[in-house]
């Protein structure tokens, strides 16, 4: 078994989170992590099953074995990033090519207005797949007459005021869900980067840090942030598929751990500064 993260205490501000109901209206936003695909039972997209080891099914199937009745709607769609501008050029470049499908979505127009306004829990989860497209962007000079520089900061500053934008849109939606986010990990120190040059890790690393300061913002803005950035127990290698990109059931497992604990319990703010922030 895998060492999990220390407790968690306290929100930003030093206060409790409220307890989440009996009644859980549950709508999970993201890209195929929502389906668990990595996993060995993914579901099927905008299905909304709860069997297999995805950490969404998880957290319901945990959240039902407490007793509380669970309405499951899933908006995640794999290959989904954050916003249109993102959509256009990762299709720009092919595609999402996510499960057989050059069909990709995005998140703010496409996810966000659509969450319930009974839902009482929305998880977020996004920006992996904008950290790959951006990154392939970059290699093959698809950077809009910028110079490389300028074009990651311009992203970085973009995906800032979109994730903001669609924190808005669920919380004029859902004003009493409890919105549970996920900050990315350094995506140049997984897997899926092993075979990149250093120079293309540090444009991933550069990203991935931008990306998640945008989300850390949302915290104490009643918003629950996960650090994935800072947990060093999420680039175990043993937490990742094949592909060295989605989690594998060992990574679903612990994903399920951090996020279930963000939704029954007490939370700490991410960090703004760690040592995986810094690899390359």
């Amino acid at each position: 078994m895998l060492p999990f993260a220390a407790g968690c205490d306290l929100l930003e501000n030093g206060t409790e989170p409220t307890p989440i109901g009996r009644e859980v209206v549950y709508d999970a936003l993201g890209a195929s992590d929502t389906i668990g695909y990595g996993s060995s039972n993914p579901c099927l997209p905008l299905i909304d099953c709860t069997t297999g080891p995805g950490y969404v099914q998880q957290v319901t199937r945990r959240l039902q074995a407490d007793g509380r009745q669970v309405s499951l709607r899933n908006h995640g769609w794999p290959g989904a990033v954050l916003s249109p501008e993102t959509q256009a050029l990762l299709q720009s470049m092919g595609g999402c090519q996510a499960q057989g499908t050059d069909v990709c979505r995005n998140l703010l127009l496409e996810g966000a207005p659509y969450v319930r306004r009974s839902a009482t829990l929305v998880t977020m989860f996004i920006g992996a797949n904008d950290v790959n497209a951006i990154g392939r962007a970059v290699r093959s000079g698809r950077t809009g007459g910028l110079d490389q520089a300028a074009f990651i900061q311009s992203q970085i500053e973009k995906f800032a005021r979109d994730i903001q934008e669609a924190a808005t849109t669920i919380r004029s939606r859902a004003p009493e869900a409890r919105l549970i986010v996920l900050n990315l990990p350094n995506m140049a120190n997984t897997p899926y980067a092993s075979g990149f040059t250093v120079a293309e890790k540090r444009v991933l690393q550069q990203l991935s840090v931008g990306f998640s300061a945008g989300i850390n913002a949302l915290a104490g803005q009643n918003a629950v942030v996960v650090d994935l950035m800072c947990d060093g127990n999420f680039y175990n290698p043993a937490l990742f598929s094949s592909d060295g990109f989605h989690p594998n059931d060992t990574g679903y497992n612990y994903l399920t751990e951090r996020v279930y604990s963000a939704v029954t319990g007490s939370v700490t703010a991410p960090r703004s500064s760690c040592g995986f922030m810094t690899v390359f």
